[in-house]
Formats: C-alpha cells, sequence, structure tokens
C-alpha cells in the first residue's frame, strides 16, 4: 500500500482552538495614564485629542502622553463632550466646561454655579449631548439645556429614572424607565411609545435604520419602529445577542454596528446584522466591561472600560489572531486549500473552514513540527518532522517509506508524474502511480539536510545555510547523483534562502539579494532585488514568492518588503510595508508568507498569525506640534513657557530647556518616531527616538533654533515643529557688566600705563645710572689699565732701572775690587816712592765722586725718592750715612759695600752700628729689613 492506514475524520476527534482574527487593540492601562482603573466616557476635539471620563478627573491624550486634570469638586466625572473648542463634563453636583489657557493647559468653568442653578441632591450627569445651539445634560432625574444664544437654561423633569439619552438624526430622546420612550420638541418631553418591549427593557442604544428607527435592548436585540408598532430585527446575530447584556453601543460610519457589554466583551455586526467578530479579555481586550464607546475621526474605536482604557484600529490593514494560551505554537507554514485554512505549526497541523469565525482543530495524525504546506497538481502535501503527509479536509494520509523529516517538494516539471522533495539527509523522488503517490527513491551521492533547493537548468541546486551552495547533476531518472560541485564564493550563511522566481534563481543572505548566472555558473549580486533587505535592518535572507500575485517578498527589522512586477513594462518595484516593534514576529529564518485572497496574505508569527490586506495599507501623512516647553535651573525651578509663537528670551540660570511634543496617531502598529535639531548646538539631526520629550541641560548663552519631526512608519510628517529662543548671557557677562569691564580695563590701563610709565621712568633712571656707573666703571677701569700699562711700563722702567743699578753697582764694585786687587799689589812692592803716584791715581778712581753721581741718578730711578724720604725720616743722616742706606736698600752685604766706601769690611759693620744708632733702632730690629720695608 502507497498509504499507512491511518485515514482519519477529524471533525469529531480534533481538539478545538479560537481562531478568530480580530482588528488591532491598543491597551492603556491604570499605569500608562496614570489615574483610577474606571472610565465612564469619551470625546475627540477639533486638533484630535482624546478625552476621558475617569473616576479622578478629565484625561486629556494628544497620542504621545497623557495628562489628568483632577475633577473641580473631587467627585467621579461621569460625562465629557467635546464641542468646538470646549471641552464640557458632568460630574457629581456640577457640570460645566474646560477651556486651555496660553499654556496649552485646561481650566475648568463651572455652569451650575455660573447660572446659579439649583441642582438635585446626589445628582450625576451621565450624558451630554448638543443639537443646533443647545447642550443637554442628562442626569437621572433631569434633562438641562443649555441655550448657548442667550445663555439661558430650560429643565426637563421626570418622576422616574431618565435610563439614557440618545440623539438620533436631528432629534433628542430619552427613555424613561416607567412610563417610555420620549422626543424633546420645543424644550418639552413628548411621549413617542411605552410599547411593552419599551417598558420591560432598558435601551441601549436608538439608531435609524431604512428611515425606522431601530432601537436596541440591553438584553432582547434589535427592535424595529414603524408605524408606530415594533417588530424585532430579524438577523443572524440575534441567537448570540439574546446571551449577552449590552450596555454601550454605537452605529459606525460604515453602517456597522458595536456594541459594549456588561461581561463579555464587544462585539462587532455587520450592517446587515452578521457577527463580524467578538472580542473579550481571553482574545485581547483590557476588560470585559464597556461603559463607553466611540468613533474617532480616522475611525478607531475607542472603549471606556471598567478597567482601562482600549483602542481599536478599524481601519488597520492588520488584523490579529493571537494563540493567548499557546495552544498552537509557532506557525511555519499556511495554506488555503478547498475551502480549507491550513496552518503548519511547532505543535502540529490545523485546520478550519476558510472565511469564517469557528475555531481551529488540530489534526492529530500530525502532532509534530510542520515544515511546508505545498499545493502540486490539486493535492496539498505537508512536510513534516517525520515524513511527508498528503491532506485532504481533515483526513491525512502518510506517505510510507520516508522516515526522515521532508522540508519541502518541488514538481520535476519535465514529468508531471514526478516530485522531488527535500529532506533532513538528502533529496526523495515521489513518483504518481495510479493516481496515488508513493516513495520512488532517494537520490544517492548526496546526504546533506536540503531545506532550500531547486531545479534550474537541468541541474538540481541546494543551499545549506552551514556548508554553502551545491550544483548536483543527476542521471536522466533521478537516481544518483552524477557530479558534484561548489557553487564559488558562497560560504556559510546563515540564515540564507534560495528560491526560483519568474525563471530566475536567487539566493539571499546579509550581502544582498544574487542572481544565479549560467554561463558563469556563479551567483551575482542585483542591486534591485538587494533593496529587498534593508542594509543595517537586515535580519535573515528569507526570500519567499507568491506565484499566486507574481510577488517576491522578504523580513526585514522594520519592514515588510515585496518586490511587483510592473503589467506593462515588467520594471520591478520594491515595496515597503513598516513593520512596527508590537506586532508579532515569526521565528528568524523561518519567517513565512502565504496567499489568501485578493490583496490579503497571512504571516506566521511565534504565537499565532496576522492577516494584512494590501488595499487598506493608506500612506497617511501627520503633522507635528510642540505642546510644552519647560525651562528650570539646577535648583528645580521651572516654569512654563507662555506662547510658541514668540520667541523665548530666558535667564542665564535657566538654562535647562524641556521640549515636549507629539504626532497625534493611535494606530497600534504604526511606530511613531522622532528626530530633532537644535541650531546653534547641534547642526545636524539626530538619530531616530521613540520618546515624545527632548531634555537640553546647561545650554551656553546664545540663540538657538529647535527643530523637531516625526514619522509614522515610513512616511515623515508634513512639517518641522521649530521654536526660536535665546539664552541669555550671565549677569557678569551683561551689557552693564560690559560697560563696567571695559570703564575697569580703562581705568586699569590708565593707572598701569602711569604705573608703568613711572617704574619704566624710574628704570630708565636706574639705567642710565646704571649706564654712567659702568661707563664710570669702564673709565675706571679704563684708566686703571693705563695706569696698569704704565705701571707695567714703570715696572719695565724699574725693572731696567734695577738692572742697569745692578750693573753700575757691580761694574763699581768689580772696579774697585779691581783697583783694590792692583793697590795692594802694588803696595807689596819695595820701591814705595815710585808707587805712590800710581796708588793716588788709584785711590782717586775708587773714590770718584762722579760714580757715586752716576750710582745717584741710577738709584733714584729704580727707587724714586727713597733717599729723601728717608732724610725726612732721619735727617741727622749724613751723605756717607745716605749713601750706606742705598747699599743696604739693595741688599747689599758688608763684604759688598765695603769695596764701594772702599773700607773694610768690619768698618762697614761699624757704618752699620753707627747707623742703627742714628736711626734709633731697637736691637731685635733688622737695619736691612727696615730700609728695605721703607
Amino acid at each position: 500500500m502507497q498509504f499507512s492506514k491511518i485515514p482519519f475524520l477529524f471533525f469529531l476527534v480534533g481538539v478545538f482552538l479560537n481562531a478568530q482574527e480580530h482588528p488591532p487593540i491598543e491597551i492603556y492601562t491604570a499605569k500608562d495614564y496614570r489615574a483610577e482603573t474606571q472610565n465612564w466616557s469619551i470625546s475627540q476635539s477639533e486638533n484630535n485629542y482624546i478625552y476621558v471620563a475617569n473616576n479622578k478627573g478629565l484625561l486629556e491624550f494628544n497620542g504621545a502622553t497623557w495628562q489628568l486634570y483632577k475633577s473641580p469638586n473631587e467627585t467621579i466625572i461621569r460625562s465629557v463632550h467635546v464641542i468646538d473648542n470646549h471641552i464640557y463634563t458632568g460630574c457629581n453636583g456640577d457640570f460645566g466646561y474646560w477651556v486651555s489657557n496660553d499654556y496649552g493647559k485646561l481650566n475648568y468653568t463651572s455652569l451650575s454655579k455660573k447660572y446659579n442653578i439649583k441642582l438635585l441632591e446626589d445628582e450625576e450627569f451621565w450624558n451630554i449631548i448638543n443639537i443646533n445651539d443647545y447642550i443637554l445634560f442628562q442626569s437621572l432625574k433631569r434633562i438641562y439645556i443649555l441655550n448657548k444664544l442667550n445663555k439661558t437654561f430650560n429643565i426637563i423633569e421626570s418622576k422616574s429614572i431618565i435610563y439614557k439619552m440618545f440623539k438620533v438624526g436631528g432629534d433628542i430622546y430619552f427613555q424613561e424607565t416607567i412610563s417610555g420612550f420620549y422626543k424633546i420638541e420645543n424644550g418639552k418631553a413628548e411621549l413617542v411609545s411605552n410599547d411593552q418591549v419599551l417598558l420591560n427593557n432598558r435601551l441601549v442604544n436608538v439608531f435609524i435604520q431604512n428611515e425606522n428607527l431601530l432601537f436596541e435592548t440591553e438584553n432582547d436585540g434589535f427592535y424595529i419602529y414603524n408605524n408606530n408598532e415594533l417588530s424585532k430585527w430579524n438577523i443572524k446575530a440575534n441567537n448570540t445577542l439574546s446571551e449577552l447584556s449590552v450596555f454601550r453601543s454605537i452605529k459606525l460610519k460604515d453602517g456597522s454596528f458595536m456594541l459594549g457589554t456588561r461581561s463579555n466583551g464587544i462585539v462587532h455586526l455587520t450592517p446587515d446584522g452578521r457577527i463580524n467578530f467578538k472580542v473579550d479579555v481571553v482574545k485581547g481586550l483590557g476588560n470585559n466591561t464597556v461603559h463607553w464607546i466611540f468613533e474617532d475621526k480616522e475611525h478607531n474605536i475607542w472603549l471606556a472600560l471598567e478597567n482601562g482604557i482600549n483602542c481599536i484600529n478599524m481601519t488597520s490593514p492588520f488584523s490579529i489572531y493571537k494563540d493567548e494560551k499557546g495552544k498552537i505554537g509557532t506557525i511555519y507554514a499556511s495554506k488555503v486549500y478547498k475551502d480549507y485554512m491550513y496552518i503548519g505549526t511547532n505543535q502540529g497541523l490545523f485546520y478550519k473552514p476558510y472565511n469564517s469565525n469557528v475555531d481551529f482543530k488540530n489534526i492529530e495524525a500530525i502532532q509534530e513540527a510542520v515544515w511546508s504546506l505545498t499545493e502540486i497538481d490539486g493535492t496539498l502535501f505537508c512536510g513534516h518532522d517525520t515524513g511527508t503527509s498528503i491532506v485532504n479536509g481533515a483526513i491525512v494520509n502518510k506517505i510510507d517509506g520516508i522516515n526522515q523529516g521532508t522540508w519541502g517538494l518541488k514538481p520535476i516539471y519535465k514529468n508531471k508524474d514526478l516530485i522531488l522533495q527535500g529532506n533532513y539527509n538528502g533529496l526523495y523522488v515521489l513518483n504518481k502511480v495510479n493516481g496515488s503517490w508513493t516513495l520512488r527513491n532517494k537520490i544517492e551521492g548526496f546526504d546533506l539536510s536540503s531545506r532550500f533547493f531547486e531545479i534550474y537548468d537541468g541541474n538540481i541546486l541546494v543551499s545549506h545555510e552551514y556548508t554553502g551552495v551545491f550544483k548536483l547533476k543527476t542521471d536522466s531518472d533521478f537516481t544518483k547523483v552524477t557530479s558534484l560541485t561548489k557553487v564559488p564564493e558562497i560560504e556559510k550563511e546563515l540564515h540564507s534562502s534560495m528560491v526560483s522566481y519568474k525563471n530566475d534563481l536567487l539566493l539571499g543572505f546579509k550581502e544582498g539579494v544574487f542572481k544565479y548566472d549560467i554561463k558563469e555558473e556563479r551567483f551575482i549580486k542585483d542591486i534591485t532585488l538587494s533593496q529587498l533587505f534593508d542594509g543595517v535592518e537586515y535580519t535573515s535572507g528569507r526570500l519567499i514568492p507568491i506565484e499566486e500575485t507574481n510577488t517576491l517578498w522578504a523580513f526585514s527589522n522594520r519592514n515588510l518588503n515585496y518586490l511587483t512586477l510592473s503589467t506593462l513594462s515588467g520594471v520591478p518595484k520594491i515595496n515597503k510595508i513598516p513593520l512596527p516593534k508590537a506586532l508579532p514576529r515569526g521565528l528568524t529564518g523561518y519567517e513565512n508568507i502565504a496567499f489568501l485572497k485578493g490583496q490579503t496574505y497571512l504571516i506566521g508569527t511565534s504565537m499565532g498569525y496576522v492577516s494584512i490586506d494590501l488595499d487598506k495599507l493608506q500612506e497617511k501623512v501627520y503633522s507635528i506640534s510642540i505642546n510644552n516647553i519647560n525651562v528650570h535651573d539646577l535648583r528645580g525651578n521651572s516654569y512654563e513657557v507662555l506662547s510658541q509663537d514668540e520667541e523665548g528670551d530666558f535667564e542665564n540660570r535657566f538654562n535647562n530647556v524641556e521640549f515636549s511634543f507629539n504626532i497625534v496617531e493611535y494606530d497600534k502598529y504604526l511606530d511613531t518616531e522622532y528626530q530633532y535639531q537644535l541650531i546653534g548646538l547641534q547642526e545636524e539631526w539626530s538619530n531616530w527616538f521613540v520618546k515624545p520629550n527632548q531634555t537640553f541641560e546647561n545650554l551656553p548663552y546664545g540663540d538657538y533654533t529647535f527643530n523637531i519631526r516625526g514619522r509614522t512608519g515610513n512616511v515623515l510628517t508634513n512639517n518641522v515643529a521649530s521654536y526660536s529662543f535665546t539664552i541669555k548671557r550671565p549677569w557678569l557677562l551683561s551689557n552693564t557688566m560690559i560697560a563696567v569691564y571695559v570703564f575697569l580695563i580703562l581705568l586699569f590701563s590708565f593707572v598701569t600705563h602711569n604705573i608703568y610709565k613711572r617704574y619704566y621712568r624710574k628704570q630708565r633712571e636706574r639705567l642710565l645710572l646704571k649706564s654712567q656707573r659702568e661707563l664710570d666703571l669702564k673709565e675706571l677701569e679704563n684708566k686703571q689699565q693705563l695706569m696698569r700699562f704704565n705701571n707695567d711700563k714703570l715696572r719695565q722702567d724699574i725693572d731696567n732701572k734695577n738692572r742697569e743699578l745692578g750693573i753700575s753697582t757691580m761694574s763699581l764694585i768689580k772696579k774697585n775690587e779691581f783697583l783694590n786687587s792692583i793697590k795692594s799689589e802694588l803696595q807689596n812692592i819695595n820701591d814705595l816712592k815710585k808707587l805712590k803716584h800710581v796708588i793716588k791715581i788709584i785711590d782717586r778712581n775708587i773714590n770718584n765722586t762722579d760714580d757715586w753721581n752716576l750710582f745717584e741718578e741710577a738709584f733714584n730711578n729704580a727707587d724714586k725718592d727713597f733717599l729723601k724720604k728717608i732724610k725726612q725720616m732721619h735727617p741727622e743722616l749724613t751723605s756717607n750715612d745716605l749713601r750706606l742706606c742705598a747699599y743696604l736698600r739693595l741688599n747689599l752685604s758688608s763684604k759688598e759695600i765695603a769695596p764701594l766706601l772702599n773700607i773694610s769690611p768690619r768698618s762697614v759693620e761699624v757704618k752699620r752700628y753707627r747707623l742703627r744708632k742714628k736711626m734709633d733702632l731697637p736691637r731685635e730690629s733688622s737695619l736691612s729689613d727696615y730700609i728695605i720695608e721703607i
């Protein structure tokens, strides 16, 4: 047998799983808006701000931040309604309005006090409606009607409880619980109907349906009022509505109805009364008790809940199926086949009738990971962790012989009866025999896991993210590999993929999209297709071709990108759908998207799936505004800027500036980001960020212009909000102080100039004196130098004189010694008479006065004034004494002096002795030393 014997009909035995899609729901908790959990009413202003009546006060939401204005009398605010630029509210014991002041903050004015209206005890106001020039405030006992033109009040009293008040077309109605349904005409209540249905049921709302009134009751569905009679509106939702207690409802602008229940969440009805979806806490709603429903200008539905505030994006291109309990798991594959929707996950295969609100059921025969759902020639194949199965409705037949997991299957176009499939351990071939598919063979010679494979140009190419891309050539019957080569330049590429698209073989990885070139037998980067990946926003190289729409899809961190071809030129175009961070994602590398119908696709995620309708995609352009500017100093003192239209002029200590800004946008799956520029400090635009405020601290003094712009998804705002301001110079740098500084500088300069002038004058005088001294010193030095030169010359002269004196003295000594020696010799001769004449001549030459005169002159030249000085010291000295002193001055010995005096040495000693006596020298003093020292 080609099939295992396990055909099952699972309509009865499958496990049911909730499978209802719904639009995105943004949940705001009390922690987000910083007030009480309970909310009662919602309205919207002309600038698209949302206002909510809360137990603690009035909430204002600008799309970025919440602001709470506490209740004026500290009671619960039950109602809110915006008319022009006034926000009217009603609470316990008061009603009035709020108006924005110059700072953008709301101030309250009590109308009941302004007009001195006496209210009932413990009276609460539950609804506010305006019509023409009138504003109506409804409590449980009265309706107060304010005429805005003449500022007068009219009061409609009621004997029983006024349950609710309704505006229907151009008329105002209300229901009294005992007496019936009324219409207000000319300021008075006129009974419309007291039908038993209206007496027995509380009305939720009243609409116009085909020119008739359509009543909605809390517990008994809808009734049509025609010709003064009530009849049940026969719709498919009646059975469901009979089980619900509806508290609030509205008719949306598209004609459908949104119902809010007391304990079951919301129900959306189509205009003809079919249930489109139901959402409660389990399916994604914040709370099951709905106090108010409001449709804003962009068709978002706002819910005031017992616990929190919800916003439903009715026109969003995304619809969400969230696997809250984790029964389905991560979706890897999906397919619409024969009016059934199948999803394959890590926990098995699930299905349900397509385009229905019934729940998913799991197929028990496949309880493991499902990797692919592929339709080939009218048959749906399921590749899963234990092999391949054929799926038909709820019946699953596993193909025998395959024990390895199957990644995917592809037809072999040369032979329609053959299918090539990639498995954990290589490639297999399925064969169609007698209308049934069986395993034919495994292709021998290749055992690598084959998740991505394609038949291209007569070869099989297999991409393995850890080992590269391989090119296989097989025999004609696909039984074995005859040639195996590795495609060059492609190595390990994590999260890569390979697909066939429009007769091209494409490989996607982090470097881009590469197209296989048959001639060069390698992959070449395609610049256009590479735009499918967003560069730094790259997450994986997963490429997904959708055959039904001829599109090629890729995922990135910020965008879902897809390629389309022009129907006329065939030129490719890259389209980018922004993927918000809040949108559930699939497993990286296993991203998947499948065609559903028209322009609707299903994206598998790790918590269910998301369906996207391309026809609903709109590139909405928003504007950005600066809503608050706060300046403060380091001590915490702060104030808000009064007007943003005028340039700010801040004191220097208030140099910390905080800007708050916003884009009024409420789409959950449309990320809002901001980018700023502070001219004067930072000329370049900043990186994108999500916080709706920016603070600049310790700004230096100067002129600044703050520019802020935003983007929603990939679309920039249509404006750049700007604010120019100046940080004043510090007091010490003010104009007055600068003038003081200039004066002080001039004064200081003047004083300094004088001081320096005096200093330099004295310095000059000192320098002149110093120079004079130096000149004098130089002159003295020169004189001393000249004196030294003269002294040296004199010394040389003295030395010369001394030499001459010495020579002269020695000559005299030698001459006298010679003459004495001759005399002595002559005296030894016997004949003295003959010799007397010769001796006289010798004596005459020995005592020659000329010799003394010559000596005296030479001595005086050598030792000037000595003889005169010693004569002054010792006047009693004779010429002979002076002559002896001269010889002693020359440090001559007695022996040397004797010849000069022509006496004996003994006689010289006697003369010396006598000279000491005349000079009165002590005995211990040396005569020679005394004379030399003079």
